[in-house]
C-alpha cells in the first residue's frame, strides 16, 4: 500500500480551523443575530464543533451546532440532528472537503423553509471542480487536483488529525 500524501497535518489543520473561525467572527462582527453552524456528517460535524468553539472566543451571540445527514452520492433524504429555527439567524454549513459543490447544495434543502439573515459555507479543503453553483465562503486550504484524486480528512476522537490525497 502506498504511503499517504498528506496535505495537512494535525497542527496545520488546527491553525486553519482557528483562522477560519477568526474570518467568520470578522464577517459577523457587530451582527447580533444568533449563529447556527451545521456540520455535514461525519467529518463536517467535527469541523463545525471546532469552528464553534473558536468563534465563541470572538462573538457574544449564541452559537448552536447541529449536524445534517445525507447520502453524499444520492442525497434524496436530508435530515438535521435536531429541529432548528433558522429565521433571522446567521447559518454556516461546514464540511471537510468540497469537490463539485453537490453536498453543500443539498445540505441547504432543510433551510429552504426559513428566512435566515444569511447562509454561508465553510470547508477545510476546497478542490476546484465546482459543477454546482456553490462556492465556499470560507476555505482552509484550496488545492488543485485531478478528477481522479480523492481527498480524505482524518478525524479521531473529535480532532482533525490530517488530510491526504489518494
Amino acid at each position: 500500500m502506498a504511503e499517504k500524501k498528506y496535505i495537512l497535518n494535525k497542527e496545520v489543520a488546527a491553525q486553519k480551523l482557528q483562522r477560519l473561525a477568526l474570518q467568520v467572527a470578522e464577517q459577523l462582527e457587530g451582527d447580533e443575530a444568533p449563529l447556527i453552524i451545521i456540520g455535514i456528517r461525519n467529518s463536517g460535524i467535527v469541523i463545525a464543533e471546532k469552528i464553534a468553539m473558536h468563534v465563541k472566543q470572538y462573538l457574544s451571540v449564541p452559537v448552536q451546532v447541529v449536524s445534517v445527514t445525507l447520502d453524499k452520492n444520492h442525497p434524496r433524504e436530508v435530515t438535521l440532528s435536531e429541529p432548528i429555527d433558522g429565521n433571522d439567524k446567521n447559518i454556516i454549513i461546514a464540511d471537510d472537503v468540497t469537490n463539485s459543490g453537490k453536498t453543500l447544495l443539498y445540505a441547504l434543502s432543510p433551510l429552504l423553509q426559513f428566512h435566515p439573515r444569511r447562509i454561508q459555507t465553510l470547508v477545510l479543503v476546497e478542490r476546484m471542480h465546482q459543477l454546482f453553483p456553490v462556492k465556499p465562503d470560507y476555505v482552509g486550504l484550496s488545492i488543485a487536483t485531478t478528477l481522479q484524486n480523492f481527498i480524505k480528512v482524518e478525524v479521531e476522537k473529535g480532532e482533525v488529525t490530517g488530510a491526504f490525497i489518494e
